[in-house]
């Protein structure tokens, strides 16, 4: 009987340690695939265009994000701008952190935002997986970009703003459609 209680409680110990991980994996299964779009919005009193793609890949421990941005200038010019970024668990549910340098030991680890690099991390909230990158100037003030990418039918809906000290400077919102 003793023996009986004993294996019962490790196998519930067991299953409730392994569910975290099991919920963390399959969140970003349905974000996987490859997302095209294009976006107008204004800016400074002008209506500007953007080329957008997103990559989302499940990765060993958590996942990886890349995304393309093509600004077009009113004199012809472009400015293409690609990140990829690694994410893997945090030791909060749904809270992801950036692994985007090496330390010493060879471990992945986010960036220092008092250096002048930007902390980056991403969560899970229903249907939207959000990625904030935080940048802290050199006196102290403080810009964060969020990128709001929602499940919606044949894509995402992708609403990125751009925050400066409190003030919003900046919202993009297009639907990225789904090529892979």
């Amino acid at each position: 009987m003793y023996k009986a209680r004993l294996f019962l409680a490790h196998l519930v110990l067991a299953i409730s340690l392994l569910q975290p991980f099991g919920a963390r994996a399959g969140a970003i299964d349905a974000f996987v695939g490859s997302y095209e779009g294009t976006a107008e919005f204004e800016f400074n009193n002008k209506i500007e265009r953007r080329d957008m793609s997103t990559t989302i890949e499940a990765g060993d421990d958590g996942f990886i994000v890349g995304w393309t941005s093509v600004s077009y200038r009113s004199d012809g010019r472009t400015k293409t701008k690609s990140y990829t970024i690694e994410f893997s668990p945090s030791e909060r549910d749904h809270i992801y952190k950036s692994a985007m340098k090496k330390n010493l030991f060879g471990k992945a680890t986010p960036l220092d935002p008092l250096r002048g690099e930007p902390f980056v991390w991403a969560r899970f909230e229903g249907e939207t997986l959000s990625v904030f990158s935080l940048f802290i100037n050199e006196v102290g003030g403080y810009e964060v970009q969020e990128f709001h990418r929602s499940l919606a039918p044949g894509g995402l809906d992708l609403v990125f703003q751009r925050v400066h000290n409190g003030e919003r400077q900046k919202e993009i919102r297009t639907l990225l459609k789904r090529i892979k």
